[in-house]
């Protein structure tokens, strides 16, 4: 992102990326050595572009703040419970009402959240143009984190 990108990024997140239960997402990992913040941050960034290069045609506010928040769960999902189990299908569900509960983000913006694992989450059909690019950059972002990680452990097995 250039400068005014980045200016117009972070005041969309004004009260979000620094706040201090944001910044517990950096706490948990999400893929390989990636915080869940990290994620999100990048996942955000992914979304922005892509709707930037679209032509803005998505509401920009509504969603970096979903994507910012769509895994803001605040559990270790690898650590060995029942729950974890189903982490895939529940976690957007607990992300959604957190980001309610602590940045009272819209119904909109919780549904898109709540969509994001589509299609794991069959039920939770993206609906907005927003959910749709949450939803494809999600993927591609956790994919690229994926193969990152692989190729860091690679290279220290060798």
């Amino acid at each position: 992102m250039d400068r005014e990108d980045e200016k117009r990024y972070r005041k969309i997140l004004t009260g979000i990326y620094d706040n201090e239960k944001a910044l517990m997402m950096k706490q948990f990992i999400q893929h390989g050595v990636i915080s869940t913040y990290e994620h999100c941050d990048r996942v955000a960034r992914m979304c922005y572009r892509i709707n930037k290069s679209t032509g803005e045609k998505a509401d920009m506010d509504i969603l970096v703040r979903a994507a910012f928040l769509h895994d803001f769960f605040l559990y270790d999902w690898h650590e060995k419970k029942l729950k974890n189990k189903i982490h895939g299908f529940t976690h957007p569900k607990c992300a959604s009402q957190n980001a309610k509960k602590y940045f009272n983000v819209s119904r909109r913006e919780q549904k898109i959240i709540e969509s994001h694992m589509w299609p794991l989450t069959i039920h939770r059909i993206p609906t907005s143009r927003e959910a749709w690019i949450l939803c494809l950059a999600d993927k591609y972002v956790a994919s690229e984190e994926t193969v990152m990680m692989r190729k860091k452990k690679e290279k220290y097995v060798n």
